[in-house]
């Protein structure tokens, strides 16, 4: 099977969220039969949802990989759950949250998959991370992550400093 580029969308707002997304995104990079192409900066942004919440810490990696996208998506709740994630609350607080964003240039809808992720186009902290990665990028109905952004809400967007990537203990 041949490579195919993955977007992975990352989010935390809890239990050092900077430090979650760089323990996410070395764990990506291990990931088997993947390769890890680059990561975007992280970005603060107001909670979408409950607002009795902390800000949240976002950012995307890009993975060249020759797993499915199911497979993927194994892959990113199995490291979900390693960082101690719970679905307790939808739009809740989190210790980490991965959305398979984009998956070459497929439309996906089933039971367990929607990509491109549904909500993609109104979040500004998502479209900034993926611009940030590939400013030239297009989903696969022929709409560009630049034009996106240009109409997207805007979430209070902040650029963070980068966090050094390493494994978590265990």
């Amino acid at each position: 099977m041949a490579a195919t580029d993955a977007f992975i969308g990352l989010g935390s707002n809890m239990a050092e969220p900077s430090a979650q997304l760089a323990g996410a995104v070395a764990r990506l990079a291990a990931l088997p039969k993947t390769e890890l192409v680059a990561q975007s900066a992280f970005y603060r942004s107001r909670p979408v949802g409950p607002q009795d919440q902390p800000d949240f810490v976002n950012g995307a990696a890009w993975l060249r990989t020759e797993l499915t996208p199911l497979d993927l998506l194994d892959q990113l709740q199995a490291i979900e759950l390693a960082h101690g994630r719970e679905r307790i609350q939808r739009w809740g607080p989190r210790t980490l949250d991965l959305d398979l964003l984009l998956y070459g240039n497929e439309a996906i809808i089933s039971d367990r998959l929607t990509v491109p992720h549904a909500e993609l186009a109104n979040r500004d902290f998502v479209l900034q991370p993926l611009l940030d990665l590939d400013p030239e990028r297009v989903l696969p109905d022929g709409r560009s992550l630049a034009d996106l952004r240009q109409q997207c809400p805007d979430n209070n967007l902040q650029q963070l400093t980068p966090v050094a990537r390493t494994l978590p203990p265990g």
